[in-house]
């Protein structure tokens, strides 16, 4: 078993506290955002921020569906950790200032399965995961342009 990171990073033409807020609101902006992998998306307590838990099912692949029960934390201003109570997955999402814009990065890390399989998990699941959260930004990127 080894550790597996996925990252993405977007430049969002809007300040980091906006950004950061609608990052939180797992209840209405959280299911704008989520791509067509995301599937059957619930907020099951809270709804903004540390405290918030919700599930979901996360098709990384034709063959691959995690089913995600995340609970969220803020260890720190701007940032969201989201751990997931079904696995080793933890997610995190940082919004940073970039003069008027923010720089947001979302980073998911878990322990990856072990020989062969494992191989190809570390190989091409950081690739996939990219791509699907560089569709989350975008969305991200077109809901804070949507509600300026």
């Amino acid at each position: 078993m080894g550790k597996v990171t996925a990252t993405a990073e977007r430049t969002i033409d809007a300040p980091a506290d906006k950004v950061r807020q609608l990052i939180a609101d797992y209840s209405e902006t959280r299911p704008k955002i989520l791509p067509e992998q995301y599937r059957d998306y619930e907020v099951t307590e809270g709804g903004s921020g540390a405290g918030t838990t919700a599930k979901w099912k996360l098709q990384a692949t034709s063959k691959r569906v995690r089913d995600v029960a995340a609970t969220v934390s803020e260890p720190e201003p701007g940032t969201l950790v989201e751990t997931d109570a079904n696995s080793s997955m933890v997610t995190t999402w940082t919004v940073r200032e970039a003069g008027p814009r923010s720089l947001v990065r979302i980073e998911t890390t878990w322990e990856g399965a072990g020989g062969i399989g494992g191989f190809f998990e570390k190989t091409f699941a950081p690739g996939g995961l990219k791509r699907i959260y560089d569709s989350v930004l975008a969305n991200l990127d077109r809901e804070v342009r949507q509600t300026s």
